[in-house]
């Protein structure tokens, strides 16, 4: 009976095997099924650690979503669009803290069972001695097909790889995004490195897919994404050159038929640019992007064509478990982080949150601007929004309260600015804010094309921003120790990298003269200052002000 159920069992599977090869009725058929994610920010536990409280994201319950996935599609792709390593205190203490042990989110993508990762702006944030121990630690390639070694034509990372599924051969090739607007250091960075053009670079490395490696399907993992609104035709403001392209790559490179995306954080479930599928999944790994392939081939041409494809994304809810295998992987991480995290470093004599330094001065985004200031010896500090789930609460600050203002690593620098590009910079702020209403809730005057992150706020120079004025017409009266501020005067200004290298559409720093470069993340030296002063300051200094008053 055991040798009659195994002969059946073969018998189903050889079946199943020859279903994706041919047919004695038509052309045969196969069924190709990629699950994508991307942004994933150093999210394992389904938890925000700024505030320590369960949420609805990470690798772990990823994985549950692909173990499911797979039990009906065994040979499915798994791929990650960048900006992979980096995000969330339980990477940055590794990185910055103890990089002994191996990269956490590396080797939990590789138990998970991840095909390839595109590089993402993001894996450069903690310099090179991290980038390339997690690289050589990952049981995957890291794929860029634009990045190349300085003044070469060798690629620094593998620009594709070739898989073979369901005997479909897949090229699947890497792109990272040429605006790196967080490195601390360009100069640094783009000593060894140039990332060409994303565009050019898509179409050399498709047509070396499809001629010289013979592939049947091209997918592309970029860390790129939207460049335009397709319902106005108008590009998204801020962007640095080149920083997004996945519509003109859709619209001009021959030969693509998937594009899966990041870097913008926008969640895109589906959509089909010029017969080219296009899909991202949203950031933190609070959803999978799964797309499917059908093809089919004759005897007659012998190669496999696509005949329909389609893309969804499946959120990662409370309905998903997180899986315990990569929960027992990420443990001690996790572990080590939380102890570092719950260390008191001072105390506040009054609760302080985030979220009204927008509209108003308060004394949390206060701190900033005083450890930006003095770490600087500067004149002027600019900051910007903070999380806007961020707290300091009245009695004992944690490393966790600090760690919490922000999102993301933030390198603070000190650069020579006129007057003129001040100002200037506070009107970029500035646009934050829509066309003003008269009797409008102020939250509803926010123009989304600007969001929070491209918001700034100065300290050291008196100012009013009224925003019933035309755009760059807001910032008014705006006087640095009680006098007028000149176009042409000089000041040191303290704000952070990101701003610096154009990051949100501040060009106008772009040749704005360095006086220093802090070794230290902002966070870091905001933790340093706590604790040698011991306390925080409650109270704001009131020297800006948003009009019309509310």
């Amino acid at each position: 009976m055991q040798a009659t159920k195994t002969l059946f069992s073969w018998f189903i599977s050889a079946l199943l095997i020859c279903a994706n090869t041919f047919s004695a009725e038509g052309p045969a058929r196969s069924h190709v099924t990629i699950l994508s994610t991307t942004d994933l920010h150093g999210n394992i536990y389904p938890i925000d650690y700024n505030t320590n409280q369960p949420d609805v994201r990470g690798l772990a319950r990823v994985a549950t979503v692909v173990k499911q996935a797979r039990l009906a599609s065994p040979n499915l792709l798994l791929l990650d669009s960048g900006d992979t390593i980096q995000g969330t205190p339980l990477t940055y203490y590794h990185a910055k803290i103890n990089n002994a042990p191996p990269d956490p989110m590396t080797a939990v993508m590789s138990a998970i069972g991840y095909d390839a990762m595109a590089v993402g702006n993001h894996e450069y944030e903690f310099g090179w001695d991290v980038l390339h121990k997690s690289r050589s630690e990952a049981r995957f390639p890291w794929l860029s097909a634009n990045t190349y070694k300085k003044g070469t034509g060798e690629t620094y990372f593998q620009p594709f790889i070739v898989k073979q599924v369901n005997n479909v051969r897949i090229g699947i090739l890497g792109l990272t995004t040429p605006g790196m607007p967080s490195l601390d250091d360009p100069e640094r960075y783009y000593s060894r490195i140039e990332v060409r053009d994303p565009l050019g670079e898509a179409k050399k490395w498709t047509a070396v897919l499809r001629e010289r490696e013979r592939v049947d399907l091209v997918i592309i993992a970029m860390h790129m994404g939207l460049e335009a609104d397709l319902q106005t035709g108008e590009t998204f403001p801020g962007q640095m050159p080149n920083e997004n392209a996945a519509l003109a790559i859709a619209r001009q490179v021959p030969g693509v038929d998937v594009i899966l995306m990041g870097h913008t954080h926008r969640e895109v479930p589906s959509l089909y640019v010029n017969g080219v599928l296009l899909a991202q999944s949203d950031k933190w790994g609070r959803s999978v992007a799964r797309v499917d392939v059908y093809l089919e081939k004759t005897s007659a041409s012998g190669r496999w064509r696509v005949v329909a494809k389609s893309a969804r994304t499946i959120p990662v809810g409370d309905q998903v478990d997180a899986d315990p295998e990569i929960i027992h992987i990420a443990e001690p991480y996790h572990r080590e982080t939380q102890a570092w995290l719950d260390q008191v470093i001072g105390d506040s004599p009054v609760e302080l949150r985030a979220g009204e330094e927008r509209f108003s001065d308060a004394a949390i985004l206060d701190l900033v601007h005083r450890v930006q200031l003095e770490a600087g010896n500067a004149d002027v500090s600019m900051a910007m929004s903070l999380n806007p789930k961020a707290r300091i609460p009245k009695g004992s600050v944690t490393v966790r309260n600090i760690i919490g203002l922000y999102e993301y690593e933030a390198a603070p620098i000190i650069v020579e600015v006129t007057g003129k590009q001040l100002k200037e910079a506070l009107e970029h702020s500035a646009r934050h804010f829509g066309r003003y209403k008269p009797n409008t809730p102020i939250e509803e005057l926010i123009d989304e094309r600007f969001p929070a992150y491209t918001y700034d706020v100065a300290e050291g120079i008196d100012y009013e921003l009224d925003i019933s004025r035309p755009v760059g017409e807001r910032v008014q009266n705006m006087r640095f120790r009680g006098k007028p501020v000149e176009p042409a005067q000089k000041l040191r200004l303290a704000t952070i990298t990101f701003r610096v290298n154009g990051g949100a559409g501040y060009t106008m720093f772009k040749d704005a003269p360095v006086i220093s470069r802090s070794s230290k993340e902002l966070r870091e030296l905001i933790i340093d200052w706590v604790k040698r002063n011991g306390h925080v300051p409650a109270t704001a200094t009131n020297n800006w002000r948003l009009l019309p008053e509310r």
